[in-house]
């Protein structure tokens, strides 16, 4: 993982937040900024005005020129009123391309999610819980929604306004200022030791709603289990103390800050009342005002001081406030670019799948149109381009295999599987059979060893070519959101009709397909839940038969499929089977009797290898599977 350490930490994770917004909409961005600093600074100028006015009036009063009073008095009101109808279209052109920036950034981040996490190697989905993923599209979206439209236009203009405030207190007197500087320090001491704590929580309350939202996706896709084993109990035992973890980190986080606002208004009334009784003792004292004005220390300084003060210090009180939610932002941002930064799936090959034909000397060319015959495009050193035809001879040699470091689960497996034979791997849970096929179509790469594929070493060949000449049938089926025909040209996306159908045919499922009540064009939704656990498996190998793959690769692939179904079915995969190099995973001996070739696994080593009838004869440990003396966990 990139950009996982600690430091440079939040300041970092601000920054680049920054560098994206700016990424994403250079012009709007700094067009935002120049409103709100305009927006911000126009709210600060009504001090000087105050000033200005009672200065007049303070003249007025000693000479009695009313007249020319209220002509300046009027003049003054009549700018204020100019600046604040200057500033009120600032604002509101700054919320309206706000709304558009924040949702549109918040766009183009799931899209880059989405995006990134479609090139994530399986590796990463299998150490990660599901719902944690989700809650990256959810609340930590959410907490940058806030942050983005909220927190920031809200820091900035609050930043702007005390620098503005302060600037204009130095130029008025510097004693008063004083004061009111160390009221604010007083703030922001207060600030730093109750938002410490807050921001701790809140960065914790962040993970803990991921780790709740991943507990309650899982119960929920094991809903069925939880009840057949009337694990109700303990299922709400487990989530009470995941949501009681939960509930403690937010309660602290928002003990603290429900804490800071009423604590720093109190403290801006007390600086409020100390600003006005310090402004009364330096007028009865005549305290010589030090200041860039060179003005006298009088009501025409005090009570603008007052409205200054009142300013100044709701403003920071506000960038206070902000700061819980800068901190969940931060959290949520932090785990969003976690996300976006995971290493992609390496891919360093270069030999690509094309369809060919063969020329008039009987060699091997690439051709744009479908041909149903494939060949590997292999480039070399020199310049060169040799096509190799697909044919499915896969072969591994002396494959070592670890899915964490140190813990070896295959040893030193050595098959080969011609193109046309079905190969069957047997043996207990545990044994290997589907870390074998995982590394032929590596979703995992293998320690130590070979593997080649028509004489390629895989390692060379693009990922995403060699799946596609792979066709696999997993365990467990995912349908999508869409129709039945959907998710069966999902195998090969520019299939007509006709094809999928025929697939249908191949695999047993066009009859329970038209019994449905819109045949091929029936919706379907959360993975197919109105459809059985048999129908959503022939579905699968439907979808698999329409890509019509060179290599099948079949996991379990009709443990979920009753006696009479599957007997259908075989009659559909041995069609399906013909012609093709097939890797054929199964509980079910009586489904692997016609393999070419039959491996049994046992603790990651091929401990006997022949056909049926070979293995059979040898009466060892596939003899005792069959014959039921031992029996497949």
């Amino acid at each position: 993982m990139k950009n996982n350490q600690k430091t440079p930490g939040k300041q970092h994770t601000i920054l680049r937040l920054i560098r994206t917004l700016f990424s994403f909409y250079p012009v709007m961005m700094p067009v935002v900024i120049i409103c709100i600093l305009f927006s911000a600074v126009v709210s600060s100028i009504p001090s000087i005005f105050m000033q200005n006015v009672i200065a007049a009036v303070e003249k007025s009063w000693q000479s009695g020129d009313w007249a020319s009073v209220s002509g300046e008095i009027l003049g003054l009101v009549g700018l204020l009123v100019i600046f604040y109808v200057l500033s009120l279209l600032a604002a509101t052109a700054y919320t309206q391309m706000m709304a558009f920036i924040t949702q549109g950034s918040l766009a183009k981040l799931r899209e880059k999610m989405f995006n990134g996490m479609q090139n994530l190697p399986i590796k990463y989905f299998d150490t990660h819980n599901h719902g944690d993923i989700m809650s990256y599209y959810t609340n930590d979206i959410d907490t940058l929604r806030q942050m983005v439209s909220q927190s920031f236009p809200q820091l900035l203009i609050s930043s702007v306004t005390v620098l503005t405030v302060f600037g204009i207190m130095v130029y008025y007197s510097l004693w008063m200022t004083l004061v009111v500087l160390a009221g604010v320090v007083c703030m922001f001491l207060v600030t730093k030791k109750v938002g410490g704590g807050s921001a701790r929580y809140f960065i914790r309350q962040q993970q803990a709603l991921g780790k709740t939202e991943g507990y309650v996706e899982e119960m929920m896709n094991g809903q069925k289990v939880v009840k057949v084993f009337c694990h109700e109990e303990e299922a709400k035992k487990g989530f009470d103390a995941i949501n009681d973890s939960l509930f403690h980190d937010a309660e602290q986080a928002n003990r603290y800050a429900n804490i800071l606002m009423p604590v720093l208004n109190n403290i801006g009334n007390v600086l409020y009342v100390v600003v006005a009784i310090a402004g009364g003792l330096l007028m009865l004292g005549n305290v010589p005002n030090v200041s860039i004005s060179g003005l006298a220390i009088g009501i025409s300084i005090v009570v603008p001081f007052l409205n200054m003060t009142k300013q100044f210090s709701g403003n920071v009180s506000q960038v206070s406030n902000q700061i819980n939610a800068v901190v969940m932002g931060i959290a949520g941002t932090q785990r969003i670019f976690d996300l976006i930064d995971q290493e992609p799936e390496k891919d360093e090959g270069y030999v690509t799948l094309v369809n060919a034909r063969e020329n008039a000397k009987g060699e091997l060319e690439e051709c744009t149109e479908r041909t149903n015959v494939w060949a590997w495009k292999h480039p070399h050193g020199d310049g060169t381009v040799t096509y190799t035809r697909l044919t499915g001879d896969v072969r591994m040699f002396d494959v070592d295999f670890a899915y964490v470091e140190g813990k070896t689960v295959l040893h030193d497996v050595t098959l080969y599987a011609k193109p046309g034979q079905k190969v069957a791997f047997v043996g207990s849970t545990g044994a290997g059979k589907t870390t074998i096929t995982n590394l032929i179509n590596r979703f995992y790469d293998i320690a130590d060893g070979k593997i080649r594929y028509d004489g390629i070493n895989i390692n060379k060949i693009k990922k995403a070519d060699l799946r596609r000449s792979l066709g696999v049938v997993l365990q467990d089926t995912n349908l999508f959101t869409g129709t039945v025909m959907d998710n069966i040209r999902y195998g090969r996306l520019d299939a007509c009709d006709e094809e999928c159908i025929a697939a249908a045919k191949l695999a047993g499922a066009h009859d329970f397909i038209t019994r449905l009540p819109l045949g091929y064009d029936t919706p379907l939704s959360g993975n197919g839940a109105s459809l059985s656990q048999g129908q959503r498996q022939l579905l699968a190998i439907a979808r698999a038969a329409v890509a019509d793959p060179p290599v099948m690769i079949l996991d379990e692939a009709t443990s979920s499929i009753d006696t009479r179904t599957e007997a259908i079915v075989q009659r559909g995969m041995d069609a399906l089977m013909t012609g093709r190099t097939v890797f054929v995973i199964a509980h079910r001996l009586s489904t692997v009797k016609n393999s070419d070739a039959i491996m049994v696994l046992d603790h990651g080593r091929i401990i006997e290898r022949g056909t049926h009838d070979e293995l059979l004869a040898l009466k060892g440990t596939y003899y005792q599977l069959y014959t039921g003396a031992l029996e497949l966990d």
